[in-house]
């Protein structure tokens, strides 16, 4: 059963000015997107020419707002998340319980587990499964969870963190998915 996230655009919204340097058209313009339920503001570059903007939406000097997004994520599969996401698709989970892999490219164990996590995915269908690269990108977000060592294995619900388990240990992350479904 996939669950869908809508990423909404913010009552703010960017313009489009025209361009002297580019023979007419219109100058980059960044469009800011907030992300419903999460306080995150994700920015893109927009770039507009001969009035239209990547889009397909017309603009010009007037206002033209962000279109909206959709992140599918499937139960039975993992899941890639960045700090951008990962609320919000935890926010839309619901009573769901999601359970986080925290990982790094570099880490030996963490690719040794990721296919007995995939398996774990597949096997718990009442469940979410996501994975986060603690890169320098998604620090904020890693930072904030706590993580101090990889692989770090998070489990929430109702948007709170309940069980944790360190190291690419598949017996205590399988004894916390059960406590987690039993409780």
């Amino acid at each position: 059963m996939p669950l869908s996230l809508r990423i909404a655009p913010s009552p703010t919204a960017f313009r489009c000015s025209p361009s002297s340097t580019t023979g007419g058209g219109f100058v980059p313009v960044k469009q800011h997107c907030r992300i419903l339920s999460s306080g995150a503001v994700a920015t893109r570059i927009g770039f507009c020419s001969g009035g239209v903007l990547d889009s397909g939406k017309r603009c010009g000097s007037y206002v033209a707002r962000c279109s909206l997004e959709t992140v599918n994520v499937s139960v039975g599969q993992v899941t890639e998340v960045d700090k951008d996401t990962f609320w919000p698709i935890v926010k839309a989970a619901g009573d769901k319980i999601v359970v986080l892999d925290m990982y790094t490219q570099w880490c030996g164990p963490c690719k040794v587990i990721a296919p007995k996590y995939k398996e774990l995915s597949e096997k718990y269908q009442d469940m979410v499964f996501l994975k986060l690269d603690c890169n320098q990108d998604n620090k904020p977000l890693a930072k904030e969870l706590g993580i101090r060592v990889v692989p770090t294995f998070k489990i929430l619900k109702d948007n709170k963190v309940i069980k944790e388990v360190t190291g690419a240990k598949y017996e205590d992350l399988l004894a916390a998915i059960d406590a987690a479904r039993s409780g």
